[in-house]
């Protein structure tokens, strides 16, 4: 589902309505006691952390994700297969350089074991992250490339106050083969939680957003959208599959949409509203869940003297899930 406005348009207010129970960054409840064991977790955060995945970005794995997007699928513009030695697009290689864990070494919610901290921190979610990319080395669709993922830093927050979380920057650097300098160098910042019983909790206000943007779409990310992403990502988190767990362990009211979806989704309005535009740096931060069957609206605004856009994705209810800004070349 998919409607799309060139009008400059104003965003619904932000509206705070409670999840029934839930358990995130912003608790409203005290958790249960935790055992942490520093000196492990301090070994840990001291070890260096280094892997390296290499791939073929073929173009059948891309054309899967663009059938996924409501931007690229054909439902409103004719869908177009990806063509070998194009560049690839912005945001777009999310679709390789998977880790293929075994699941009897997936951690207990699903997720990947690699750069993840010891117990009990054994709950992850996508915070936010930055993409710099080299315009005249970009990733090319067909060809080999390389990320070489390391762990730029780890942030203990919270611990003083009984909410210990563990945030981990990872930096990825994507190379072509036979290059000698990365085409893309990404963050990821996931922060890691304890197992705990669900809470009540209210959406983050977000505030010094635009009163107006300049363009927006909004789309309807469906039980198949979120399936379908999941398989192209490797991706076994239960949240985004599970509704029980979703519900009962997690305590959302439901499947959450993945955040490197969302990001991929303002990425992808810039791309339909400024087509000729080149992106240089891509900054996003998630700031409330999004969850399965709401619509999302992507507003746009252009900041002209900055040769920038701001960009927010906002639920039919006015929470705002995540803002983000790119700057053009």
């Amino acid at each position: 589902m998919f409607r799309l406005s060139k009008q400059v348009i104003r965003p619904n207010p932000l509206k705070f309505r409670p999840f029934t129970v839930g358990t995130s960054p912003n608790l409203t409840a005290h958790s249960p006691p935790l055992s942490i064991n520093q000196e492990d977790l301090d070994v840990w955060i001291a070890q260096p952390k280094h892997f390296e995945l290499s791939d073929t970005l073929h173009p059948e794995r891309l054309s899967d994700l663009y059938i996924t997007l409501p931007t690229r699928d054909g439902s409103r513009k004719p869908f177009h297969e990806p063509k070998r030695s194009h560049p690839l697009p912005p945001g777009f290689e999310i679709a390789y350089f998977h880790f293929r864990t075994p699941e009897s070494e997936l951690r207990p919610d699903g997720t990947d074991g690699e750069f993840c901290p010891p117990n009990p921190f054994s709950r992850r979610m996508w915070a936010s992250g930055k993409m710099t990319w080299d315009p005249n080395n970009p990733l090319l669709i067909g060809e080999r490339a390389t990320a070489t993922w390391t762990v730029d830093s780890v942030q203990k927050k919270g611990f003083d106050k009984g909410k210990p979380m563990l945030f981990v920057n990872k930096k990825i650097d994507f190379t072509m083969a036979g290059k000698s300098t990365p085409s893309l160098v990404e963050e990821r910042v996931h922060v890691y939680l304890p197992d705990a019983q669900a809470q009540n909790r209210i959406p983050r206000e977000v505030k010094d957003l635009p009163t107006s943007s300049d363009f927006s779409f909004t789309y309807v990310p469906s039980l198949t959208t979120l399936f379908r992403f999941s398989a192209i990502m490797w991706n076994a988190h239960h949240i985004h599959l599970d509704k029980d767990y979703a519900v009962e362990h997690e305590g959302y009211p439901e499947r959450l949409v993945h955040g490197p979806l969302t990001s991929l989704m303002l990425l992808e309005a810039v791309a339909d509203h400024s087509p000729k535009s080149t992106i240089r740096v891509f900054e996003y931060r998630a700031r409330n869940p999004l969850v399965v069957g709401r619509s999302n609206t992507i507003h746009g605004k252009y900041l002209t003297k900055e040769n920038s856009i701001q960009l927010w994705c906002v639920d039919e209810e006015g929470v705002v899930g995540m803002t983000g800004k790119v700057e053009l070349v």
